[in-house]
């Protein structure tokens, strides 16, 4: 396969070319599309106790979505504020879609004790198709903000939404600004030259549009998160530069024996580019755990972010060896090592240092990676508010504006009770006793919904607290709970529930196919572990920050007793797959030496010798890319960005340059051991990065 795309990029480079085109083209037009159809839906559940009452609901009792307006920092008993105010609540009352809009004036807890703020709310119409509620919304809100006082406020509901989208695609084309010309920079550094720099940043424009196409062609099935444009976009990036450093490397190299372009394009697709088809398939592997958990986001997160991972490596093994072959001749061959210098010098001596200090360094590097990955021992996961939005954000500015003039718990989203018909009152009086000033209306044949507003936030401790404290006094009564704190009950069940399979089908997938590539047993299962070992640390730091409130100044964010319930799945599913991609880097460099030289200590300083400068130097692309997604200041977006920069960082430095040759010298010959049988298996259908013949003293060293 691998040598039928050389052939086709080599014998076509211009087709080649204008079909990428054409698919840059469609995904930065078409694809852009997705951006009116973010979702923030984030914790629904399908077949949850949640969900389902919710449907019965609406089913019974269709209600139309709200939003909330706010006017203060003026007396509101002013008689021009509140013949003002009137006249907007009348002009809202009277646009299309708008079911209802009480006067705050004349409506209990509409005025703030303080008399310097009030509340309008804005109840929609029930079954409004998405288009004609965005017009509702629109109409409404701009009604409300035309209010003459010092601050006007719109946002809730599918505004909250609609405005976290904004802030999407604001942060996404700010973190492009900002982390394209740093890439440049960064590759004019490595090769030396605009040209083979330019080259990986094509890859990577094309990784991007696919990652808007992928993503809107998903939204036609299924909902996208408001957090999936920065994810796959950041991942898509990413991994282009990825793929094309290592393609470019060993073209360069492929050039100090061959002055005919073709001919090492041909050598760098057959070599390096086998390693770049399998770790895109691990990659891909390692998202495959998301798609276990039920959850609509999970499950379009990991095929929407495997879609992009597939069209980056298929850019590497077409799109580029096509560029290589227009303009490969212009880009000077690498320089080979001058007389007794030895290649990587510098990965050469850590690896030896860390192979001959093996016990000393497992004995300081475990402990600290242990002692960072304390703090997801006591990790907790929520929904979130418009406090994970900036400060400057209409949304986060509304809620502190509430949260200054009006008691605790105002504008909170309640606890939602159904008790179905066959409830006795018995039950339902007890559940009314849990928390003061709950209210109960009836229902359509029969029933009833109570709603309890919790004393704290809507996903907080105390909420969740009195979701499970419901569940325990119904009994065998007909009694559902849904509404935030019932969601995020029950995405935490489901977390819990799933995530061991999710596990299984991803450390499955991983061993199989690092058997495959190394015909060894035990190396998966010591990249496994020192993966997992790099990945909790990061974790732990990102729960210092942004839970705990340690340093989170410095990003621009605050401690919010909690991370994003988006956050660690995926920051646990990328990294996995990012790590898993530079141990392919370097097990590749490995097992060619070990196969020309037979000696297993050498094998591992060779290999990372060969392959330390390039794992470097993605790692350090990868990181500015994912550095650019935290200055946005959306706290969810934030919290991947930090984990996902320090998960590449600690992988490429302090694992692969230390763990790596210290546990592979522990292992010694046994690193590359496998029973008879499986042995027997490899040796058939292993898969290998060999490069063509050549006669041996031509063979160039690799990176």
């Amino acid at each position: 396969m691998l040598t039928a795309l050389a052939r086709t990029a080599t014998r076509r480079p211009l087709t080649v070319m204008l079909l990428w085109g054409l698919f840059l083209l469609l995904g930065f037009g078409l694809g852009t599309g997705v951006f009116a159809r973010l979702s923030d839906n984030v914790p629904e559940v399908p077949g949850t106790e949640s969900e389902a009452a919710a449907r019965y609901l609406d089913e019974l009792d269709p209600a139309g979505s709200s939003i909330t307006g706010v006017v203060a920092g003026t007396p509101v008993a002013d008689a021009g504020l509140r013949a003002e105010v009137g006249r907007a609540v009348a002009d809202v009352r009277k646009v299309a879609g708008v079911a209802s809009v009480p006067d705050p004036y004349a409506t209990p807890g509409m005025i703030a004790e303080d008399g310097r703020a009030l509340i309008v709310p804005v109840t929609l119409e029930g079954g409004l198709d998405n288009d004609a509620e965005e017009r509702t919304l629109d109409a409404a809100a701009e009604r409300i903000r035309e209010i003459d006082a010092p601050d006007v406020h719109v946002s809730g509901g599918p505004l909250l939404g609609l405005q976290m989208g904004e802030r999407a695609q604001q942060d996404v084309k700010n973190a492009e600004l900002i982390s394209l010309p740093v890439v440049l920079a960064l590759l004019l550094v490595v090769f030396g030259g605009l040209r083979s720099a330019l080259l990986p940043l094509v890859v990577a424009v094309s990784g991007i549009a696919g990652a808007f196409l992928a993503l809107f062609l998903f939204s036609e099935v299924t909902d996208i998160s408001v957090y999936a444009i920065q994810v796959t976009t950041m991942l898509g990036l990413g991994l282009a530069v990825d793929y094309a450093l290592l393609m470019l490397v060993r073209f360069r190299e492929e050039r100090r024996t061959t002055e005919d372009v073709v001919e090492a394009v041909h050598r760098t697709v057959a070599a390096a580019g086998r390693t770049v088809l399998f770790s895109g398939l691990t990659v891909a592997v390692s998202l495959t755990g998301l798609l276990v958990f039920p959850s609509v986001f999970l499950r379009s997160m990991g095929l929407a972010v495997a879609a992009v991972v597939v069209i980056d490596m298929l850019a590497a093994l077409t799109l580029l060896p096509a560029l290589l072959t227009r303009f490969g001749g212009r880009i000077p061959p690498a320089k080979a090592p001058g007389n007794g210098e030895e290649e990587g010098r510098f990965f050469a001596r850590v690896a030896r240092f860390a192979a001959r200090r093996k016990v000393a360094v497992l004995a300081v590097v475990v402990p600290v990676l242990l002692m960072l990955a304390l703090p997801v021992s006591g990790m907790s996961i929520v929904v979130g508010d418009a406090r994970q939005l900036p400060a400057d954000s209409e949304a986060r500015q509304l809620q502190d504006t509430v949260a200054a003039h009006f008691p605790p718990g105002t504008g909170v989203s309640p606890v939602v009770v159904v008790a179905k018909p066959g409830t006795d009152a018995a039950t339902a009086d007890r559940i009314q006793a849990l928390a003061p000033g709950a209210t109960t209306r009836e229902l359509p044949g029969g029933g009833a919904v109570i709603e309890i507003r919790p004393p704290g936030d809507a996903d907080g401790a105390e909420a969740t607290a009195l979701v499970e404290r419901v569940r325990e006094v119904r009994g065998d009564a007909p009694v559902e709970v849904t509404g935030t704190a019932a969601r995020l009950v029950d995405f935490r069940e489901m977390l819990a529930e799933r995530a061991p399979w999710a596990a299984l089908t991803v450390l499955a997938g991983i061993v199989v196919l690092l058997f495959a590539f190394t015909g060894s047993v035990l190396l998966p299962l010591r990249t496994v572990v020192t993966t997992l070992l790099s990945l909790a640390a990061a974790l732990g730091v990102v729960v210092w920050v942004f839970q705990d409130g340690h340093l989170a100044g410095l990003l621009g964010a605050e401690g919010l007793g909690a991370l994003s319930l988006t956050a660690p799945p995926l920051i646990v599913a990328i990294a996995f797959g990012l790590a898993m991609d530079y141990e392919l880097f370097i097990l590749a460099r490995m097992r060619e030496a070990r196969l020309r030289s037979g000696d297993d200590r050498e094998a591992v300083v060779t290999g990372l010798s060969r392959s330390g400068r390039v794992v470097t130097c993605a790692a350090l692309l990868l990181a500015v890319v994912f550095a650019a997604f935290m200055t946005g200041g959306f706290s969810p977006i934030l919290q991947i960005g930090l984990g996902l920069t320090l998960a590449v960082l600690i992988d490429a430095t302090v694992v692969r340059m230390l763990l790596v040759p210290a546990t592979m010298a522990l292992l010694g010959r046994h690193a590359w051991w496998a029973p008879a049988p499986l042995r027997r298996v490899h040796d058939r259908f292993g898969l290998r990065e060999e490069r063509p013949e050549l006669p041996r003293e031509k063979v160039p060293s690799g990176v």
